[in-house]
C-alpha cells in the first residue's frame, strides 16, 4: 500500500517517536488523498495523525518476538542493493 512506510518493530536501535509519527502521516496521507490538507480540513487530519501514532506506538510497545533485533543499518544496505539492482539500466 505506502511504499514509504517502513516495518519499524524490532530493530536495534528501536524505532523513534518521530519515526513513528511519519509513519502515521505517511499513512494519514495515503488513506486520505491528501499531502496537505486544507484549512477545512485540517484539524481532522491533524487529530488523525495523532491517534494512529498513538495506536502503532502501542501496537509495537506490545510486540513480542523471540527473534533477534534486525541492524538498522544493515537492513538499508540490503534495500540499497535491491534498488540498485531493480533499477540498473
Amino acid at each position: 500500500m505506502c511504499r514509504n512506510i517502513h516495518p519499524l518493530f524490532n530493530y536495534e536501535p528501536p524505532a523513534t517517536g518521530h519515526e513513528v509519527r511519519d509513519a502515521a502521516l505517511q499513512y494519514v496521507r495515503k488513506v486520505s488523498g491528501f499531502t496537505k490538507p486544507s484549512a477545512a480540513n485540517d484539524e481532522a487530519f491533524s487529530r488523525a495523525v495523532d491517534e494512529v501514532t498513538a495506536a502503532t506506538q502501542r501496537l509495537i510497545d506490545a510486540l513480542v518476538t523471540s527473534a533477534p533485533p534486525k541492524d538498522r543499518e544493515v537492513e538499508a544496505e540490503r534495500a540499497r542493493a535491491r534498488a540498485a539492482k531493480r533499477f540498473a539500466a
